[in-house]
């Protein structure tokens, strides 16, 4: 939350000036306001959020709580689903204004009866009348007893917020624009369009009789993506937190973010997920937190929980690569055992502060080459770097390639760049480093012919593009790869080659696979299977295996079948299901219903009573209907127009 807070306050300061700026001269005098306003034009502000859809609802939150606080009291926020016609957009409109009022004035009782929406006719002159008695009310009031916040306009604006203007019909919009701009002398109100797609929809859903009426000014927020990116280098590229995301983990949420929603909040919730998860099933867990209490917790470990570590797999391969004696202590010794995961934490911890500062270095380097190799995003390098060793794949050797080609300011710059994040790095192993980095930066500035060698290579490629024939082409290229192999490296080329080289040690140094580091099973959650299980909806699957073996989700031990038997006790739709899968294209209702009533019926004892048992055949009856019902409803089976007694079966196959 406070990161979003962050990345909208530049766009929430805009649209809280450009609400000041449209009611300035409402303040000063109304005759003015009154005077600007004689084309009738609505203060309106376009703002487009983009398709995460589900990431609005808080947008609209701090937005309105932002208003309230800073211009006015009066903002209300209208949903396309609530207001079919103009007359329930009316009402939702002036509900939530009186009761933003009377909440915010604690007023008595025979003020709340007077404000009340259910003795006011919904209309746009009860509304003007409404705020004309409640402005009266303020500046008639004490200066102990003001209710508008010294923060708030002297005569605060309605504004009124259109969550999600694509989903509003064309005439509820039209009829409310209308009839605003009408009153705009009288009532000081200004529109808030939410748009998802493009502010283009505005002309789409309005004519330009009407969208003439409205003084537009567009607002643009941060992309889906450059959210996420800030998302994850804030909350997961940090040592602030002990719980991190394998490779493949962060893949999966990511591939669902990319291809799914564009929703940052999904991405918060599978997260969160990954978290109750990682927590539920990994019963060393709960060393998984600051390196300080984790080595608290080490101590009161129990002896399961001791063996539970012995047989996790990067502990059994540290074990195998220690000396024989320490092997036997490790595996026998308890204390011995709480010793060594002390120090093993500790090695995790220092992993972690050496490999982000490391990785946004190396991100600095790859996204600013020509192509992106290794990706343009941190996320996707961070990615690169967990899965396997970075420094052995193509695209690193691209990389290198790439950047052993740059040129002297775009070096200085990352070198720069590198210094600043060494520097505010809490790494305690980088002094040397940021030394050797300023050591090339000075030697950069005594440079003095660097420039002439890249003169020179600039000329070089003049003359080959002015060489248009295909065969002088080739022999220029293989003539200026002649000299170049046989020319003398200039200072230039050698101090470059050596930063390369330099950021390639550090990588091949801090950039390990995590998966290669002791105990990073405690606090990596790798359970992809898992979270795309939870995230990836299967419904056909699941309604199978709810209809198939209700007992999976009921957790009741009579409802579990055995070979595919029957029991009377599993709820009818359950029985009907099965009992359907046993038939063909079409299903007899009448052999349907006898054999529903063979399985309900089977544990009971013969009846002597005939009036009793046709009851129960009449109660077996209604229930047969119901759960047939209830299968048409999910999509099972439908009526036939071949035989009047039959339903005809929609689904083949298995899950």
């Amino acid at each position: 939350q406070q990161i979003q807070e962050e990345m909208n306050k530049q766009l929430f300061d805009n649209l809280v000036s450009f609400l000041r700026r449209s009611h300035s001269e409402f303040q000063e005098k109304a005759t003015e306001w009154t005077c600007r306003m004689k084309s009738r034009e609505i203060p309106t502000a376009a703002l487009v959020l983009g398709v995460n859809v589900t990431d609005h609802d808080l947008t609209f939150k701090s937005l309105s709580e932002i208003l309230q606080n800073n211009i006015t009291p009066y903002v209300a926020s209208l949903q396309a689903k609530d207001c079919p016609g103009i007359k329930n957009l009316m009402q939702k409109l002036m509900g939530q204004l009186m009761n933003c009022y009377v909440d915010a004035d604690s007023s008595e009782e025979e003020d709340c009866a007077q404000v009340s929406p259910n003795r006011i006719r919904c209309s746009m002159t009860s509304l003007i009348s409404w705020y004309e008695n409640i402005t009266k009310k303020t500046d008639s009031e004490t200066p102990n007893r003001k209710r508008t916040s010294s923060r708030h306009l002297q005569s605060p604006p309605v504004v009124v917020i259109f969550k999600d203007m694509e989903s509003f019909t064309t005439k509820v919009l039209q009829d409310f624009i209308v009839i605003s701009s009408q009153h705009i002398h009288e009532l000081p109100l200004i529109l808030i369009f939410g748009i998802a797609t493009s502010p283009m929809i505005i002309h789409s859903l309005l004519p330009h009789s009407i969208s003439s009426l409205l003084c537009i000014e567009l607002f643009q927020s941060l992309s889906c993506k450059e959210h996420l990116s800030t998302i994850i280098d804030k909350l997961l590229l940090t040592t602030q937190f002990a719980f991190k995301l394998s490779e493949k983990v962060l893949q999966v949420l990511i591939n669902i973010f990319l291809y799914h929603d564009f929703s940052v909040q999904n991405f918060i919730k599978g997260f969160q997920l990954c978290i109750v998860e990682h927590f539920y099933s990994q019963p060393l867990s709960v060393l998984c937190c600051e390196l300080s209490e984790a080595k608290k917790r080490v101590n009161s470990l129990s002896h399961s929980q001791c063996e539970n570590i012995r047989r996790l797999p990067s502990f059994r391969r540290y074990v195998e690569s220690q000396e024989s004696e320490k092997q036997i202590a490790l595996l026998t010794s308890d204390n011995f055992l709480k010793e060594a995961v002390q120090k093993l934490l500790e090695d995790l911890h220092v992993y972690h502060e050496n490999y982000l500062p490391v990785l946004r270095c190396l991100h600095v380097f790859t996204s600013s080459l020509p192509k992106y190799p290794l990706g343009k995003q941190i996320r996707e390098l961070h990615c690169a770097c967990l899965e396997s060793r970075v420094w052995e794949t193509e695209d690193y050797e691209s990389s290198l390639q790439l950047a052993r080609m740059l040129n002297k300011s775009d070096l200085v710059t990352m070198l720069q760049k590198c210094v600043e994040i060494f520097v505010s790095s809490s790494g305690k192993d980088f002094d040397k480093v940021v030394e050797k980095l300023k050591d090339f930066l000075a030697q950069f500035q005594k440079l003095e012919g660097a420039c002439q060698e890249q003169g020179e290579s600039i000329s070089s490629q003049k003359e080959l593009q002015k060489k248009t024939d295909l065969y002088h082409l080739q022999k220029s290229l293989l003539e200026l790869k002649e000299s170049r192999r046989s020319k003398k490296l200039t200072k230039f080329e050698v101090l470059r080659f050596e930063v390369v080289d330099f950021i390639d040690s550090l990588v091949k140094n801090y950039l390990v696979p995590a998966d290669h580091q002791t105990l990073h099973e405690l606090v990596y959650f790798s359970r992809a299977g898992a979270l795309r299980e939870h995230l990836n909806a299967a419904p056909r699957v699941a309604l199978h295996t709810a209809l198939n073996n209700p007992g999976c989700y009921l957790k009741h031990q009579a409802l579990r079948s055995d070979g595919g038997s029957l029991s009377n006790k599993a709820p009818d739709v359950c029985i009907v299901y099965k009992l359907h899968l046993e038939c063909g294209r079409l299903i007899n209702l009448v052999d349907w219903l006898e054999a529903f009533a063979t399985v309900v019926t089977a544990a009971e004892g013969p009846s002597g009573d005939a009036a009793v048992s046709d009851q129960v055949d009449d109660v077996i009856h209604a229930r047969f209907i119901r759960a047939v019902s209830e299968l048409e409803l999910l999509g099972f089976i439908k009526a036939s127009k071949q035989k009047t007694d039959h339903v005809a079966r929609l689904t083949w196959g298995g899950c």
